[in-house]
């Protein structure tokens, strides 16, 4: 296993005590990603050094007609299927997706952590008042059948392209956000998004922040499950206080997860993907991008991974 680079903060849907829609509106050219566009962001990575591994998401509004089952959504399925052979043929070897349509959530991006430090929190009761945000409610069982229509038609063309698509669970991992339920969400409810196409092109980003909001320190579990039968592409290694109907999260250690334990159970079924620093507290003078956070914790990931490896 192997530290990478994270990406930006997650966009944000609840803002202000509201909920901020995000804009799904497509513009000419926007309907999925071009194979030069990908291949001079692969060879850019490559020049400075880096090593492209992954893609994490595209723009909701590329597949929400997908997840939503709405008009239009095989026009977007199309679209979807060529920007995973543009990925493949770009060289990029994982592409991954998630299934909330209405994004992440949070009530508050400045609840007190330590030492001073403001980290995300989410509490349920504050936002079951929060308005439909797509029009009308879809049930937990049209999501699991507009999900198993879309990884149907786009797996086969993962596996043809060479590409690992990487499920995201839900964050946070409740039953329904804004009218629209949220099914992957639980251990059972992955197990079965991973059945309904058997093909090792379709596996997991294991979150464990969303792992831990779902199953506390159980999450391990669920983490030993999936590696063992090699469903694990990647990891965002963060954590959080609390469950999911109300929590936030925290620095690496002082969260519901025992984080040597993690390591352990990835080493012994031999996972070779690798972990990225993920959602970190906003810390004194940091950057926006949260330079002085991420150092704590690539920090923090490096030392586990030399002490773990260092066990007999």
């Amino acid at each position: 296993m192997r530290l990478a680079a994270a990406d930006v903060f997650t966009p944000l849907a609840w803002r202000d005590g509201a909920l901020a829609l995000v804009d799904q509106t497509l513009l000419p050219g926007e309907e999925r990603w071009e194979y030069m566009d990908l291949l001079q962001l692969r060879t850019r990575a490559e020049d400075n050094g880096l090593r492209l591994e992954a893609l994490e998401n595209t723009p909701s509004k590329f597949y929400v007609k997908a997840m939503l089952g709405s008009p239009g959504r095989d026009e977007q399925i199309e679209n979807y299927q060529e920007t995973i052979r543009n990925v493949g043929r770009a060289g990029i070897p994982i592409l991954g997706f998630h299934w909330m349509p209405n994004h992440v959530w949070r009530t508050s991006r400045s609840a007190p952590g330590r030492g001073g430090a403001l980290v995300t929190a989410f509490d349920l009761s504050l936002a079951q008042t929060a308005p439909l945000s797509h029009g009308r409610v879809y049930p937990a069982e049209e999501m699991r059948e507009n999900y198993e229509y879309f990884v149907k038609a786009v797996v086969p063309v993962a596996e043809e392209a060479g590409v690992k698509l990487a499920l995201h669970p839900d964050d946070p991992p409740v039953d329904s956000l804004g009218g629209v339920a949220r099914i992957m969400n639980g251990f059972e409810n992955f197990k079965r998004a991973m059945a309904v196409v058997d093909s090792p092109n379709l596996g997991l980003d294991f979150c464990m922040g969303c792992w831990s909001e779902m199953m506390g320190a159980g999450c391990l579990e669920a983490m030993d499950h999936f590696a063992a039968r090699g469903k694990i592409y990647y990891i965002h290694f963060r954590d959080v206080q609390g469950l999911a109907s109300k929590f936030q999260e925290c620095f690496l250690g002082e969260g519901n997860v025992n984080l040597v334990q993690a390591i352990t159970t990835l080493k012994k079924n031999g996972f070779t993907g690798f972990l990225i620093d993920d959602h970190v507290p906003k810390m004194v003078n940091d950057s926006e991008y949260g330079h002085r956070a991420r150092a704590h914790a690539i920090g923090y990931i490096s030392g586990l991974l030399t002490a773990v490896e260092a066990l007999a």
